[in-house]
């Protein structure tokens, strides 16, 4: 049903794959456009609409597919940083591997 897609930004007028989960994504949440800035300019345009600094932006690279995007602070680098894409990802996997371990482990309750 969906297939990714190579969209402009109407920023940077860069180049950005609008990818099947990201699509997912906005099926399951009722939106129909397509998203019209690439993560980057997206994240300095909610900086621009919140008031906040530009200055605040810092450059970063993800942990797993190692491409630049923006963060609107500055990370510790005690933790890995990743980009939207791999991030949606990586809570994914989170969340299924907490359910798995609620469903091995049940919490009996008395009272």
């Amino acid at each position: 049903m969906f297939t990714e897609r190579v969209l402009r930004c109407c920023d940077c007028a860069g180049e950005f794959v609008f990818t099947i989960g990201e699509q997912e994504f906005f099926h399951n949440k009722g939106l129909t456009n397509e998203p019209k800035r690439c993560s980057n300019c997206r994240v300095v345009t909610r900086l621009r609409r919140s008031g906040r600094s530009l200055e605040t932006l810092t450059s970063a690279i993800c942990a797993k597919c190692e491409s630049s995007f923006m963060l609107p602070f500055k990370p510790l680098g005690y933790k890995p940083t990743y980009c939207n894409t791999c991030y949606r990802v990586y809570r994914a996997e989170l969340e299924t591997t907490r359910q798995a371990s609620e469903g091995k482990h049940p919490i009996a309750m008395t009272v």
